[in-house]
């Protein structure tokens, strides 16, 4: 199966590190934003193939499918674009930065029935599917979960250093993954959302601080906390409060409420959960199937986040 990989940052090239462990994968092109730092990339994993135009790499021959790792506002035009060249598609997180582009994605994939997924890394994670597997046997019940998500950003650069040419968002794109996850781990949409922002950044537009809460019907809660501004412990971090334990996932690493390491190695068959993504959205194209976080699945915690939006203050 031949993939174009658009978007070779930081987060693509973690694409292309998953991608060489998957069997049956060859990376036909990869599209970036100017040619010679793509053409280091193209030439370190060995493809063949370095364009900046989408369009030409969509014309290579017999490419199946796309995964796009390209600026947030590209997300939902050029997932549009892939599939009316009749390929699969992933969408790196978020699939679109407003629920009026996210809807039109999803009316496009069910007029061509061709898969399109989006990046939800933490649904693969397996700190997080050991917790999922628990609540789906019976065994827990999510009480309410507490999510931080901290960065240092006060200039727009991405996780490599390296300047951007986009701007990022707290709402749109670092609260999407825990709204989804929050509702996914439950199994219902927000019936409360809510949410609160800090000052806007004099430069960047955006605000660096902001502040959510969630509620479904089943009565859990979700409560999380984002900002641009915190200047150390860096990254996501998920506290599951259950009725029968309390659970901390730090990226990989699952830790009970007392701080013990439970063992996740072997709940799939790896531990990086950008690779069991990209195995996850392969299968579906061969099994014809729909995926786990196909766009269907996902477009509630956009309708979520559309909300969150109106609901700032």
């Amino acid at each position: 199966m031949k993939v174009v990989v658009a978007g070779v940052g930081a987060f693509g090239q973690k694409h292309l590190d998953a991608l060489q462990k998957i069997d049956g994968v060859e990376v036909a092109s990869i599209v970036g934003r100017q040619i010679a730092p793509t053409q280091e990339v193209a030439k370190k994993y060995g493809i063949a193939h370095a364009t900046t135009q989408l369009s030409e790499a969509l014309s290579q021959p017999n490419v199946n499918a796309v995964i796009l790792c390209t600026p947030t506002q590209l997300h939902a035009q050029q997932a549009i674009q892939c599939m009316k060249a009749g390929k699969h598609v992933q969408v790196e997180i978020p699939l679109a930065d407003s629920w009026k582009d996210a809807e039109a994605v999803e009316q496009l994939q069910r007029l061509t029935g061709l898969v399109c997924m989006v990046g939800h890394t933490r649904r693969f994670n397996p700190s997080h599917q050991w917790v999922r597997k628990k609540i789906l046997a019976g065994e827990l019940k999510i009480q309410q979960m507490d999510v931080q998500t901290y960065f240092f950003r006060r200039t727009n650069m991405n996780a490599l250093g390296k300047p951007r040419s986009w701007t990022d968002h707290l709402l749109w794109h670092h609260a999407c993954h825990t709204v989804d996850l929050f509702q996914y781990q439950t199994g219902e949409a927000a019936s409360v959302a809510r949410a609160v922002q800090g000052p806007m950044h004099p430069e960047l537009r955006i605000a660096m601080d902001m502040s959510i809460q969630l509620k479904v019907p089943s009565g859990a809660i979700c409560t999380l906390s984002l900002s641009f501004n915190n200047d150390g412990p860096l990254g996501t971090f998920f506290r599951y409060i259950c009725d029968n334990g309390t659970y901390i996932a730090r990226y990989d690493d699952l830790v009970d409420g007392k701080d013990n390491k439970i063992d996740v190695s072997k709940v799939d068959v790896s531990m990086n959960g950008i690779e069991l993504q990209d195995r996850e959205f392969f299968a579906a194209i061969q099994g014809k199937r729909e995926p786990n976080g196909s766009i269907q699945q996902i477009l509630p915690a956009m309708r979520t986040l559309d909300t969150l939006e109106k609901s700032l203050v």
